[in-house]
């Protein structure tokens, strides 16, 4: 059975310290932690905001957790529920015992989670990976989620070389000493490795063997089956993405979906413009609070 999982006790407990200190240093304030069990294993939730409302739920992208949210946690909370999730078979806090073998699989999961936290109409916000375990909930399980926020997600196009070249020279620039981060960061077009306490906590994930599915490219009949409202945004500068025939591709297939390509963004588009996927978000909370 391939699950994500350690690779010994020693590398669990090097990142469990880790994960511990980053949530105190990057989510001081008040939240409640839920530990959700699902027929895939059990989930880590960090909820936070008011009881009432509509929750917003954030899904990280691969190989993060519910902290990559840490900076939108508190301008959400003000008015909004807010319910940080830690992906399973990611580094987290989750714990995966049986296997997620493709997009259905990760849409059960999704689906069972919102049907054990009783969310009958989520706002899902998912970034990258976490957007395509998004797209494939909604279009598996219509009706438990009433707005999409997709940031620059996996599943709109094939992953090239381009993306990949991106993964590996991001995570050599994670690894590099402090100081050289800054311009390491500019020249790989990866702002998240200056996130120091997330990268403090990548290096701490070394020891975590990740067995989910690649993110398949959807298929346009898939797309089309897109039935509640969405907001795609695009980094210009994706390595994933290209945001002019992605934009094309949605516009013909999900006439109804509202795709906005951040300028001069790329993928890592959450700490390249945090305002714009903030606005954004924010954007589709009212729309469906009307």
């Amino acid at each position: 059975m391939r699950i994500s999982e350690f690779r010994n006790g020693k590398a669990e407990a090097r990142f469990r310290a880790a994960y511990e200190h980053a949530l105190t240093q990057l989510w001081p304030g008040q939240r409640t932690t839920l530990d959700v069990p699902t027929r895939f294993g059990t989930t880590r939730v960090h909820r936070t905001g008011p009881v009432h409302g509509q929750p917003i739920v954030l899904l990280p992208g691969s190989g993060g957790n519910a902290l990559m949210w840490h900076a939108y946690v508190e301008p959400l909370a003000e008015h909004h529920p807010v319910l940080a999730v830690d992906t399973l078979g990611e580094p987290g806090a989750s714990v995966q015992s049986a296997p997620i073998e493709g997009g259905h699989d990760a849409a059960d999961w999704l689906e069972e989670l919102l049907a054990a936290l009783d969310v009958p109409a989520a706002h899902v916000v998912g970034c990258s990976y976490g957007g395509w375990i998004a797209l494939h909930h909604q279009i598996r399980h219509p009706g438990r989620t009433a707005a999409l926020t997709l940031v620059d997600p996996a599943g709109l196009a094939d992953a090239g070389r381009r993306f990949y070249t991106w993964l590996v020279l991001g995570g050599l620039a994670a690894l590099a000493p402090r100081p050289l981060r800054p311009r390491l960061a500019r020249a790989v077009g990866n702002s998240a490795v200056l996130e120091t306490e997330l990268m403090t906590l990548m290096r701490a994930s070394m020891g975590f063997r990740r067995r989910l599915p690649l993110a398949d490219t959807l298929g346009d009949e898939q797309l089309s089956r897109l039935s509640t409202p969405a907001l795609f945004l695009l980094g210009e500068r994706s390595a994933l993405n290209d945001p002019r025939t992605v934009s094309e591709r949605l516009h013909r297939l999900t006439p109804a979906a509202r795709v906005e390509v951040v300028p001069g963004a790329g993928h890592a588009l959450p700490t390249d413009d945090p305002a714009a996927v903030l606005a954004g978000i924010l954007s589709m909370s009212a729309t469906q609070g009307r």
